[in-house]
């Protein structure tokens, strides 16, 4: 665990070399820079505003200076800059990625989306041998996780079957964008192509488990299981299985949760009982994927629909 002086160095440190891209939707900008040498990546993201500072009456302590655009009637707008507390009102959250390597740079790299037709024969030509060099060491920081106690501070919840975190992309604050991610412990598992019928009740276990420990943890708060959802990817950032909790009134990564990105858990389980014993080996599977992706380039590109 690096300490927070040592964070704020390799921040300092950053060297920008160019923009992969920016979102006006989710206010976000990723930059390729470099950091003692080596390649970084650092995303930038303006947080959200804090409801509970809203309803405290605290509005005229956020509000810094004015500029007024324009009005018309009883409508008026323009520009303001806001009183920044970086415990109670940051302007904006970071993730970095340092030393950055090629692959991380392509998925952060701005591209075109393709939708693609990944037939069981695609996945053992073209996926499958990919899969196999995003293992090992790749996944070092799961096993970080799961066996060696890093970010133990941060774990919401764990048992014998998995682990729950918060997500990089939360601020681990506002529950009306609770994004979570559960991480399992069976290691056999690297994404919905290695499940079948067998895998339905222990599926069926840690599901009711995160709806049941999530509602605990946030009770204060009112988050009820109906209030989640539940969600794996195809493709996964990492071939080591874990489901994705997110309040399912929170849009602000629509991305995440686009049809040909993810599927529900629920129906994950529920096909399974229809899949047998070959459950999602034998499946064609539909979904996008960019064309700055490895993948894309080792043969994909021919399933492209």
């Amino acid at each position: 665990m690096i300490d927070q002086n040592s964070v704020n160095e390799l921040l300092k440190g950053f060297v920008f070399n160019k923009v992969l891209q920016d979102d006006d939707i989710s206010k976000s900008i990723d930059i390729l820079g470099t950091i003692n040498g080596k390649d970084a990546i650092l995303k930038l993201e303006k947080t959200i505003f804090n409801k509970n500072l809203v309803e405290k009456d605290l509005v005229n302590s956020y509000i810094g200076d004015v500029h007024s655009e324009s009005n018309n009637d009883i409508y008026f707008w323009g520009l303001l800059s806001s009183q920044a507390n970086l415990v109670s009102l940051p302007s904006s959250k970071y993730s970095l990625i340092y030393p950055a390597t090629e692959t991380h740079i392509k998925k952060y790299q701005k591209s075109n989306f393709h939708m693609v037709r990944e037939t069981p024969e695609a996945y053992e030509k073209v996926v499958k041998p990919y899969i196999q060099t995003m293992l090992g060491d790749r996944l070092k920081w799961v096993k970080n996780i799961l066996y060696d106690g890093a970010e133990a501070e941060r774990a919401l919840f764990k048992n014998d079957d998995y682990i729950i975190l918060p997500d990089m992309k939360w601020d681990g604050k506002d529950v009306q964008s609770l994004y979570c991610c559960c991480v399992v412990y069976d290691d056999s598992i690297l994404s919905i192509r290695s499940l079948n019928n067998s895998h339905i009740d222990y599926l069926t276990r840690i599901r009711d488990s995160i709806l049941k420990e999530i509602p605990a943890i946030y009770a204060k708060d009112g988050i009820t299981s109906d209030q989640l959802r539940l969600y794996v990817h195809y493709q996964p950032s990492y071939y080591h299985f874990h489901i994705h909790i997110v309040n399912v009134d929170h849009t602000g990564h629509a991305g995440s949760m686009f049809t040909g990105k993810a599927i529900l858990l629920d129906d994950i389980i529920d096909n399974l009982s229809f899949l047998g014993e070959q459950g999602f080996s034998q499946r064609t599977l539909s979904y996008q994927i960019k064309d700055t992706h490895d993948l894309w380039s080792l043969g994909m590109s021919d399933y492209a629909i």
